[in-house]
């Protein structure tokens, strides 16, 4: 048995972009987000506090991917579990690269970082939808998801 499950809490560090559509007749939506999520610390030797922030590049399909375009902003804060895929291409100068992302299947909206807003408004898309799920779980997994 094995298991590849990902659980992040974080903010987003920019806006979200419109998403791709991919696959046979266009029916797939694909958005990628990039997710921060931070650790804070006090050092050992000089006794200051520290934050150790990390990125990470997150794929939403379809319904996700409707939600984060149409919800989030930059410093949204949500909840993701998801898995961890690796990709791999072929650079414009012809070098084989690889690199991590988390494919979401599950995404709740945790509210936002609105520090710098002249909107008049009580609260963000984000922040009235608080606490809200969408999941892809209905999804059809891809053939390259399959076990064998």
């Amino acid at each position: 048995m094995s298991v590849n499950k990902v659980i992040l809490i974080g903010n987003l560090g920019r806006d979200p972009e419109q998403p791709r559509v991919l696959g046979p007749n266009n029916t797939r939506r694909v958005l990628t987000i990039s997710l921060a999520t931070s650790e804070t610390y006090t050092d050992s030797k000089t006794g200051e506090r520290r934050t150790d922030t990390e990125w990470h590049r997150v794929e939403l399909l379809d319904n996700l991917a409707d939600v984060a375009h149409k919800y989030l902003k930059k410093g949204s804060s949500v909840y993701i579990e998801g898995k961890i895929r690796t990709e791999k291409w072929t650079d414009q100068n012809g070098t084989e690269k690889s690199g991590i992302k988390i494919r979401a299947n599950n995404l709740t909206l945790i509210g936002s970082r609105n520090n710098n807003t002249n909107d008049n408004t009580n609260s963000s898309p984000a922040q009235a939808d608080n606490g809200n799920a969408v999941s892809n779980e209905s999804s059809t997994p891809e053939s390259d998801d399959l076990p064998f």
